[in-house]
């Protein structure tokens, strides 16, 4: 593809390392043309092979009489006494003229280093598109397209699908950088294969308004949804407190600064198990009764949980004198525990959890909920499912988008090998679930275990993370360490850049320090689904998501909206933007 003649050469090559070379350039002309992070071609010692390098630094010593400066000391074989103008370049992979039937191959490997001496040229013009189409070269079953390249608007910018989910990915970036639209952007792109099978955990209500027929938007029940009668089919998820597993109960019910924290928690397991057990025994099922844990998700009311734990809080037994009654082992070592449970059983806003349908009390509702998550051949169902936790408390969030990833990986895990449908969790606004930092209570850390469960373990039974912050550095460590491939809009917090620097390998080091000035909708992208790591301008969603950018300027210079605000004081009260 490159013609390495004497009138394109830029430079030829100086010193060698590992992964870097460095080009003196003689003609200042062509240095000028010169810059960081574009694309340069180099000879191989192969024949029909070229290397492929990215500029790191450009260095020229103005003095005759100067030596090399500092920057670019140990890379210069010897003292200079003359003009000289350096360039760094780090090597990036390979173009093969031809591999079988196809040609101009590009590899993001290195077998060979190039020999002292040899040729570089810059990869500009008619060679910057054909590279560019040899590196979008995916095939049309795994290409997700998400838009075009910086350095050639000509060329499309594909990504290999496949090891996008296989190996997890990271969508971060400041407010307003076009993360949103940029998740929008791969959620259409998916909702255009026959089966798609994703879940997004819309945290904000975002992603209302994408839609099409392989979109199923639901929302976990809000106030005005209890006792509406809606249930599975009408839109509505009720996550009832028996779905929980032992470890959230705890963390819901019980504080861990109490001194009887660990009989509270005795308790709970005794009576949640006494009462799972007496439902299989009252529906036929003594044998599964003998087989199951606290665990196992067996619907019981919680009215009759609170009733349990009531009498063991007041339970009396035989004292030493048979006249004599003394207090049980558990007597008024409950108080706090009932207390917290009567004042969440009596918040509206966790009426999901402690006030669902009758329906959800039978073992069959189950079925219907993983069947309304999970791509189901004998349901049809919409395959994108948008779930808006928007009207559930701040302080259960965690435990409740947990909880649906649980099932769902739960599932998952128990279905046969052959039978496994893959499906994608794509996680909006990550860090408020899966922290860095763990809450005391204890609901923080349940979260964490489940995804970085997930995150671990996933690619073995099918499922893949799509994590989405606008903090990287406040998600938790083990669970990014995992996301193999990121996609980094503007960050402007050090923080958060060395999340991505950290990602990078030393020789593409240079890519972090684009992070603050990189445009609205421009996006590095780095690992295993692009051959190439580099700049890429996201194509805009056909539908953006609400949580677009406000122009405040411009809707300030135009008459407000006219709005009967008492609707708002009323959803407020209510704790719902749902009509009643």
């Amino acid at each position: 593809m490159f013609e390495f003649t004497s009138a394109r050469t830029l430079g030829t090559v100086q010193t060698v390392d590992t992964a870097s070379v460095v080009v003196e350039v003689s003609n200042i002309e062509q240095l000028k043309r010169l810059q960081v992070n574009r694309l340069v071609a180099l000879q191989s010692s192969r024949a029909g092979e070229s290397l492929i390098g990215v500029v790191q630094k450009i260095a020229r010593s103005l003095d005759p009489k100067a030596h090399v400066t500092e920057e670019m000391a140990g890379e210069v074989p010897f003292d200079v006494d003359v003009s000289i103008n350096l360039v760094r370049i780090a090597l990036i992979g390979t173009l093969i003229g031809r591999v079988g039937e196809h040609r101009n191959v590009f590899r993001r490997t290195l077998e060979t280093v190039p020999d002292i001496g040899a040729a570089c040229v810059s990869v500009e013009g008619k060679d910057l598109s054909e590279f560019m189409s040899a590196v979008a070269n995916v095939t049309e079953k795994e290409a997700l397209y998400l838009g075009v390249y910086t350095l050639d608007d000509q060329a499309n910018a594909y990504l290999n699908a496949n090891k996008l989910l296989q190996r997890h990915a990271l969508i971060v970036g400041s407010t307003g950088s076009g993360k949103s639209y940029t998740t929008a952007r791969i959620l259409e792109e998916m909702a255009k294969l026959s089966s798609p099978n994703a879940i997004v955990f819309d945290v904000h209500g975002e992603y209302g308004s994408l839609d099409g027929s392989a979109f199923d938007h639901l929302k976990i029940a809000g106030p005005s949804d209890i006792g509406s009668g809606r249930s599975i089919g009408h839109g509505v998820i009720h996550l009832p407190f028996w779905l929980l597993g032992y470890e959230a109960m705890v963390a819901m019910l019980t504080d861990r600064s109490d001194s009887n924290a660990p009989n509270q928690a005795m308790a709970l397991t005794q009576a949640v198990l006494k009462l799972k057990q007496e439902y299989l025994c009252a529906n036929n099922q003594a044998k599964l009764a003998t087989e199951i844990t606290v665990d196992s998700p067996i619907p019981f009311k919680t009215d009759d949980l609170l009733s349990e734990l009531e009498r063991l809080n007041e339970e009396r037994v035989p004292g030493a004198r048979a006249t004599v009654d003394k207090a049980g082992p558990l007597n008024d070592r409950l108080t706090r525990m009932l207390g917290r449970m009567s004042a969440r059983i009596s918040d509206r806003r966790l009426g999901f959890l402690f006030s669902p349908p009758k329906d959800a009390l039978d073992l069959v509702w189950l079925d219907g909920l993983v069947s309304l998550l999970m791509v189901d051949a004998a349901t049809e169902r919409p395959g994108i499912k948008v779930i808006d936790f928007s009207e559930v408390p701040s302080d259960v969030l965690p435990l409740m988008v947990s909880l649906v990833a649980n099932v769902v990986f739960t599932v998952q895990q128990w279905r046969e090998v052959e039978k496994r449908y893959p499906l994608a969790l794509v996680c909006d606004e990550a860090h408020l679930y899966i922290p860095a930092t763990l809450d005391a209570a204890g609901s923080d850390q349940i979260s964490v275990r489940a995804f970085e469960r997930i995150a671990k373990e996933g690619r073995k039974y099918g499922i893949a993370l799509l994590v989405i912050s606008q903090r990287p550095s406040e998600v938790n460590r083990t669970v990014l360490s995992q996301c193999n491939n990121i996609i980094a809009m503007r960050l402007s917090n050090a923080e958060d850049q060395a999340v991505v620097r950290r990602s990078l390998p030393d020789s593409l080091g240079t890519f972090a320090d684009l992070l603050p000035v990189l445009d609205t909708g421009e996006a590095i992208v780095i690992g295993d689904a692009t051959l190439l790591p580099t700049r890429i301008r996201v194509a805009q969603p056909s539908k953006k998501p609400t949580g677009d950018t406000i122009a405040f300027w411009t809707r300030w210079n135009s008459a407000p909206i006219a709005e009967d605000l008492s609707v708002a004081v009323t959803a407020w009260r209510r704790q719902s933007q749902s009509a009643s």
